[in-house]
């Protein structure tokens, strides 16, 4: 059973008497039972006030009848060393006495408690739970669970340590302590106690492992005059940050909590906490998916179209892109806020890319639509094949993040496979170009090529060339098929590139060679799993 001891007594009367609300006691007390947290207001008010009227010499304890985990609980030790009994002036502010009920219970009436500034009180009620749903559902997001989150103001952190110190001081007086750690964390019984009331209005469960977030951002306008003190004794903790309206964030009051020293704080800062002018407010409510994987092979049949968006200078210079023929269609159907194409490796824009296609896989950010069936994602495909002649795309699926990673390792010890048509500027007969197929495992060393030397780093890479089979065409041209290392550069290979690439075809037949077409025709990695489509 939980239930409120003698020991808990000076905590309830001090904090009731501080104008702290029933819920935040109990977090003080140690209480950990997710039950007694969702116990209607009025009611833990009434049970806190029996408690401090019930005479100490007869009742030793107050019972909540639910059953409850092991909770932490306050510790029996000998009395910590500490700073002097101080207030913001010097001492700390005068501590009722116990028996002193009356007053602790006048002071009671619901208003803004002074530690948890309300996140304990309206926001648990059902008004704004509904709220938090009808965001949700007009958001038009199709999830199995969810997972709540929140942020709370920076000065919530200030004010639950003022309210500690002082019951720590309290405490010792009586021989006991009370551990910051036994404090239970606001943020968790917040969830206690809005999870219930969210899953039963959405209708689907609470689940810490959903990608499904409904995140809502209280804020506090007296954050910065509250927060303002610390910065004055911990300059170093509040630095300017990009894109921060506020030096206050959490994690910089945090560590100046950790740095400034007890008497500096109770000094500084009221002790126990005032009440408060205002009531939190809930700044934003949000929801978001995570992110959705889906992968395919793609087919390039144009000349004239990059994989990704050719901007140079902020100017297009070409229409589309084999990125954005695919993503289109993907954004639309699975209502994504935004998309991350990827591949394994990628062609020039003159390059096609035929056989079996290329693997790519892309990342749908924030997507409203997630569930699709193997026959809607076979629909989707025939749409992006029937949308341009341009590009085909086959064994379209959903893939998990962890999926991708196997196309990234596959794509440094992948083959590739090409058939470049080469031009000679000297007559070449048949005879002349039959050696090359008996070339296996050549070394090239290839420093970078000039025509991407301003995104790529200068360097010499040693790459191999498999396998080589020529077919003759006439005295300037042949066809030349090669199976290469991963990250080899063809054409550098056929021209030479002004001798930055050793040996090169120019080389071998001692003559000036140019490639004038270069097709893929197979990308050697077995990714994605191949469908029956």
């Amino acid at each position: 059973m939980s239930s409120l001891t003698e020991k808990d007594r000076p905590i309830v009367h001090l904090l009731l008497n501080a104008g702290t609300c029933p819920r935040c006691i109990l977090r003080f007390c140690s209480v950990g039972s997710q039950m007694l947290y969702r116990r209607p207001y009025k009611d833990l008010m009434k049970v806190l006030k029996e408690f401090l009227r019930n005479d100490p010499e007869k009742e030793d304890t107050v019972c909540f009848d639910v059953v409850d985990p092991p909770c932490k609980r306050i510790r029996l030790e000998h009395p910590e060393e500490g700073p002097e009994d101080l207030n913001h002036n010097g001492a700390l502010q005068q501590i009722p006495q116990v028996n002193d009920e009356n007053t602790a219970v006048e002071n009671s009436a619901v208003k803004v408690c002074n530690v948890c500034l309300g996140i304990l009180q309206e926001f648990c009620e059902a008004d704004f739970v509904k709220k938090v749903c009808q965001k949700v559902n007009s958001a038009d997001y199709q999830f199995t669970s969810f997972v709540f989150s929140v942020s709370l103001p920076p000065q919530l952190s200030v004010r639950e340590r003022a309210a500690w110190l002082v019951l720590k001081q309290e405490m010792r007086t009586l021989g006991l302590s009370l551990a910051k750690d036994d404090i239970v964390q606001l943020k968790e019984a917040y969830k206690w106690i809005i999870h219930p009331q969210l899953s039963e209005e959405l209708g689907v469960p609470a689940d810490g492992k959903s990608l499904f977030e409904v995140s809502v951002v209280f804020a506090h306008p007296e954050t910065d005059e509250e927060c303002h003190f610390l910065a004055t004794a911990c300059p170093d903790c509040f630095k300017p940050a990009k894109n921060k309206q506020s030096v206050f964030t959490r994690m910089a009051v945090i560590k100046a909590l950790e740095k400034i020293k007890e008497e500096d704080f109770l000094k500084q800062f009221p002790c126990p906490p005032s009440s408060p002018k205002n009531l939190c407010v809930a700044l934003e409510i949000q929801c978001n998916n995570g992110a959705v994987f889906v992968a395919g092979r793609y087919n390039k049949y144009s000349r004239n179209l990059p994989q990704t968006p050719w901007i140079i200078d902020g100017e297009r210079k070409l229409e589309s892109s084999v990125e954005e023929l695919i993503s289109e269609h993907l954004m639309a159907e699975f209502k994504a806020d935004s998309f991350n194409f990827s591949s394994s490796g990628r062609e020039d824009v003159d390059v096609r890319t035929l056989g079996n296609g290329r693997p790519f896989a892309i990342e749908l950010v924030n997507p409203h639509r997630i569930h699709f069936t193997a026959e809607e994602m076979k629909r989707l495909q025939q749409t992006i094949n029937t949308s341009s002649d341009k590009i085909q795309v086959r064994d379209l699926q959903l893939v998990t993040r962890e999926a991708i990673g196997r196309m990234k390792e596959g794509e440094e010890e992948k083959t590739k496979t090409y058939s470049a048509l080469i031009w000679t500027d000297k007559a070449i007969q048949k005879e002349d170009i039959a050696f090359l197929d008996d070339i296996k495992e050549l070394k090239l060393d290839q420093k970078t090529p000039l025509r991407v030397l301003h995104r790529r780093p200068l360097a010499v890479r040693c790459r191999i060339i498999h396998t080589m089979r020529s077919e003759y065409i006439d005295e300037h041209h042949f066809r030349l098929h090669l199976k290469t290392q991963a990250g080899t550069y063809i054409k550098e290979f056929v021209h030479g590139d002004f001798g930055r690439t050793k040996p090169n075809i120019g080389s071998l037949l001692n003559r000036t060679a140019d490639i004038l077409e270069l097709d893929v025709e197979s990308v050697d990695i077995d990714w994605p799993p191949a469908l029956d489509n």
